[in-house]
């Protein structure tokens, strides 16, 4: 995904989400700088060769404990951000974590520890939690939804998810296999750190969840990966 092919997306989310470019841009510059000064940041092309043509995608969906539970998984694994604490609830590592640091911080850090990639998403309202989370990680590719950076890159995406799909379709996956990817009524339990159980969808996560099948259904049709949702 080129910027200037990213830019019509980004300005679409922009106008129905109400954010300021301006901070946005502000965070990926906030996160090259701590990623340079804590030296912990990793290229894109160390994160490709974890990448396998085969890669699982976890989404924090109600639908992903049935998956978890039935389901033997091989490939490259992605969890996207608060997926990290199902998984690690399963005995399951994954390979890359991609997140905007609102999943539960210490799963996220538990699975750094045992191996995991993490891919840590700078946007405007997350600059207090990149300030204070991304010292506390090691291997971190950074990433932004603004304009890229020579450390910080844009793959596409907009939601942990759908972003985590972009990415590893960029990165040379040529099929991709979605779990608790739901986009329905109900947020799952491991999508907020204070929730307990699954719970009715609220108005800003139902806006992202449209945007995020909105894209997932442009790069089922324009990218190279075979994208199939369990």
């Amino acid at each position: 995904m080129k910027w200037l092919e990213w830019e019509p997306f980004y300005v679409q989310i922009l106008d129905k989400m109400g954010y300021d470019r301006g901070r946005d841009r502000e965070a990926a510059f906030l996160l090259r700088e701590l990623l340079l000064e804590n030296k912990n940041y990793i290229l894109a092309e160390d994160l490709k060769k974890r990448i396998n043509e085969r890669v699982h995608v976890f989404g924090a969906g109600p639908s992903l404990e049935k998956a978890l539970g039935g389901e033997k998984f091989g490939g490259t694994l992605i969890a996207a951000d608060g997926a990290t604490s199902a998984l690690l609830e399963y005995g399951i590592t994954p390979d890359i974590i991609v997140t905007d640091l609102d999943g539960r911080f210490e799963d996220i850090k538990g699975a750094n520890k045992l191996g995991a990639y993490v891919v840590v998403h700078a946007h405007g309202d997350n600059m207090d939690k990149l300030r204070a989370y991304v010292p506390k990680l090691k291997n971190v590719l950074g990433t932004c939804q603004t304009e890229p950076l020579d450390i910080v890159y844009n793959f596409g995406g907009f939601t942990d998810g759908d972003r985590a799909v972009f990415l590893a379709e960029e990165l040379g996956a040529r099929e991709i296999i979605l779990a608790g990817f739901d986009f329905g009524e109900v947020v799952g339990k491991w999508s907020k750190p204070y929730l307990t159980e699954h719970t009715p969808i609220w108005e800003t996560k139902k806006k992202k969840f449209e945007i995020a099948q909105m894209l997932l259904d442009w790069l089922k049709k324009n990218g190279r990966a075979r994208i199939i949702n369990l």
